[in-house]
């Protein structure tokens, strides 16, 4: 056990030195039991391995086989995520410091989220003069300085509905309403849970039943480099303006904020199928073991490779599986379709009904 602080410490101290910051950092016990060597498609957060200045890939990831075994030197180091290699296994740490809240003036459900989120203590806030959905109205310098953004907003729907929600941003095919075509932002499974577990928690203790709790699918834009999730209040003036909606969501973020950590044991996992408001895939978010981050609906069918490319690129966490909302694919064409390119793609997959829950 010595040995193993030792080369901890050896760890730490290159961190430091590349980072040239003095900056503390968790470190899992390494007598917990390991995570398996998963299949990865590429690493962009680099730490030395305890004498080795290469992180050597898996021979298998996610999105087929690689040519040849793939050597890639150290470049970079992003202080979000910290990969530390330890034969056979490797562990991952999300540390996310300094968070950012946006929000636009023009939306009362985020001005009624912010304001009540500001009596909680100092926050980063950032409120824009027009729709946060369009990259344009934003200042995407000062969003790089975070970690992890969370954007407060009004739900609209052309059927009226109470709704809190989570979901992460971004476009599967057309850019109708901000961001990019076939792009999406990145964002943590293990944040969402987190978020949607508190707030199941706090509509509870705070007699809000009357809101239905839900997952959205990853929808509109903006398209920014950083982590994020939208959380909405839905979906009319009457829901936006309520203060007890507006607590509740501030008071989520607070503390999702504020014990939000890694677990190394929850299972990753990306969802297709169903509809907008994912109800298969919102009790696996509630009542399971694994952590849902992008979620591509029915409704944009024919599954793409890039679709999935960007699912599983664009989540912070190493994916485990697909999760498949059987019911919700439509004809035994299309999840033909589905279930070819998912093994085309070496992606492993689950369905929904398979989920212990």
């Amino acid at each position: 056990m010595g040995k193993e602080k030792d080369k901890l410490l050896e760890v730490i101290i290159a961190i430091k030195k590349k980072l040239n910051n003095k900056i503390s950092f968790f470190i899992i016990n390494p007598m917990n039991p390991p995570i398996k060597l998963k299949k990865i498609i590429s690493l962009n957060h680099f730490l030395p391995c305890f004498n080795s200045s290469f992180v050597i890939f898996a021979k298998k990831s996610p999105i087929g086989i690689p040519k040849n075994n793939t050597v890639a030197p150290i470049i970079k180091l992003i202080i979000s995520c910290i990969i530390i290699f330890k034969k056979p296994c490797f562990y991952i740490f999300i540390m996310y410091k300094n968070y950012l809240i946006i929000a636009s003036k023009k939306d009362k459900a985020g001005i009624n989220i912010t304001t009540s989120l500001s009596q909680y203590g100092k926050f980063n806030f950032y409120l824009v003069d027009n729709e946060i959905i369009y990259t344009e109205n934003l200042d995407i310098d000062k969003i790089n300085k975070y970690d992890f953004i969370i954007f407060a907003s009004k739900h609209q729907s052309k059927k009226p509905m109470k709704t809190l929600s989570i979901h992460a941003p971004g476009n599967w095919r057309n850019a109708d309403l901000g961001g990019e075509p076939e792009k999406v932002c990145k964002t943590s499974a293990l944040w969402q849970k987190q978020f949607f577990e508190i707030l199941n928690k706090n509509i509870q203790e705070y007699k809000l039943s009357n809101y239905d709790l839900t997952l959205e699918v990853t929808h509109h834009g903006p398209l920014i480099e950083k982590p994020c999730v939208f959380v909405e209040i839905g979906s009319t003036e009457t829901e936006w303006n309520d203060r007890r909606a507006g607590f509740v969501m501030a008071k989520t973020i607070k503390e999702t904020i504020e014990t939000f950590e890694e677990n190394p044991y929850r299972e990753i996992a990306i969802g297709i199928g169903g509809p907008h408001y994912c109800p298969s895939f919102n009790k696996i978010q509630l009542n399971s073991n694994v952590a849902l981050s992008h979620i591509i609906p029915n409704y944009v069918l024919p599954l793409t490779e890039e679709m999935l490319k960007q699912a599983i690129t664009k989540t912070e966490e190493e994916v485990d599986f697909a999760v498949i909302d059987w019911k919700g694919l439509g004809k035994s064409a299309e999840r033909k379709q589905v279930l070819d390119l998912l093994d085309k793609m070496y992606i492993q997959y689950k369905r929904t009904s398979e989920i212990p829950k």
